[in-house]
């Protein structure tokens, strides 16, 4: 069997809503469900039994796997590759809980989970964090005392990374084979519930929207994205609101769900097309907040030759490509509307053949990306 083949996938959304989504995709199969799946365990579970099926499964037993590569959000400072994970590794995920909240706790319980399912598999993790280690010391420290970032290691560390990494590179590889363009200069948009964009130079992450935290930058489906800081000041001071309470907020009942009562992109825009004006705002908002940031990469870039767009949103949202793409004739953007409304698992080129800037829509693959970076630490 060829190292790449992919002999069943899968996903679950919607975790922890009543109507969860379950699509599981074999050879000669396709099983998609609505259920309720109360919490990430309850779903892993719920994999490893389709996988072991005598119907739909591929496997026979739980021995069978090797290997079980485990996405983790945030690696602080303590991991900037791919490792096996051990006890002391798992210590160091949790210490970091309150840096990525929404998901360091479900990535650990993941774990502990595929322990008990695999338990002859090595688990190893593969951090976001890790391909944003090249952004520079101007672009990665905050402007506040030294020690902070000597001591107590607070930074810009960056997130979706591997995502951001599988895009770039493919990205690259197509603007070298398919044009006289190198792609030395792109920014990959990365659109889901989480969202972040990433100026890459040469290959290399300069830059990235999420920061010390997965909750700055572009406005996500309950997280703020950027806000003023004097903000949180005044919800605690003069209205009395609780840190942990704004914490709350920010993380969890802001975003997209904030303006609009609904977290999941496609509920927005079925509202939006029925007239809900907050909907309609809520999107316009994400997408100007989307464009700020490409001018803003364009500068640090010093030019720009495609931007990359990616995941859920990014890749099936013909509506949020188009609000993003319209005015920015500046930046040698032109989208082809004919094209953006094309639906496709392959790469793809939606500008029109006068811009001077590529806009590529290209699949993300992170499993894909987890699966190669555990093949090589494992042979190695």
């Amino acid at each position: 069997m060829p190292a790449n083949e992919v002999i069943c996938s899968g996903m679950i959304d919607r975790i922890g809503l009543e109507t969860s989504n379950l699509t599981y995709v074999t050879n000669t199969t396709k099983f998609e469900e609505i259920l309720t799946i109360a919490n990430h365990k309850i779903g892993l579970e719920k994999i490893a039994q389709l996988l072991m099926d005598d119907k739909v499964g591929v496997i026979k037993s739980t021995e069978e796997i090797e290997a079980v590569g485990h996405r983790v959000v945030h690696g602080g400072s303590a991991f900037s590759n791919t490792v096996i994970i051990t006890t002391e590794v798992k210590d160091k995920i949790r210490q970091l809980f309150d840096l990525a909240p929404l998901h360091n706790p479900a990535n650990l319980e993941g774990i502990n989970v595929a322990e008990e399912i695999f338990s002859s598999a090595q688990q190893v993790a593969v951090f976001d964090t890790a391909f944003h280690q090249t952004i520079p010391v101007v672009a990665h420290k905050y402007a506040v005392p030294n020690y902070l970032l000597t001591e107590n290691k607070i930074r810009v560390y960056g997130f979706h990374g591997t995502s951001h990494k599988y895009v770039s590179e493919n990205a690259i590889r197509y603007l070298e084979q398919n044009t006289k363009n190198k792609g030395s200069k792109i920014i990959t948009i990365h659109l889901g519930n989480g969202c972040s964009m990433t100026a890459i130079k040469d290959g290399k992450s300069i830059d990235h929207t999420l920061g010390f935290g997965p909750m700055n930058g572009l406005i996500m489906g309950t997280r703020s994205g950027d806000v003023d800081q004097s903000v949180i000041f005044y919800l605690v001071n003069t209205l009395g609101y609780s840190l942990e309470a704004v914490n709350t907020m920010l993380q969890k009942q802001s975003g997209m769900l904030g303006l609009t009562g609904y977290s999941d992109l496609r509920d927005i825009e079925a509202n939006a097309e029925n007239g809900n004006a907050d909907c309609q705002l809520a999107l316009a908002m994400n997408a100007y907040r989307i464009k700020k940031y490409i001018g803003s990469y364009s500068a640090v870039l010093n030019g720009l030759d495609a931007i990359i767009f990616t995941a859920g949103i990014g890749e099936n949202s013909s509506y949020i490509r188009k609000l993003v793409c319209t005015d920015m004739d500046y930046f040698g953007i032109a989208l082809d509307a004919s094209k953006n409304e094309i639906r496709s698992k392959e790469i793809r080129e939606i500008n029109t053949a006068e811009s001077k800037t590529k806009i590529l829509v290209i699949p993300t693959n992170e499993e894909i990306e987890i699966a190669n970076q555990v093949h090589h630490l494992l042979l190695n």
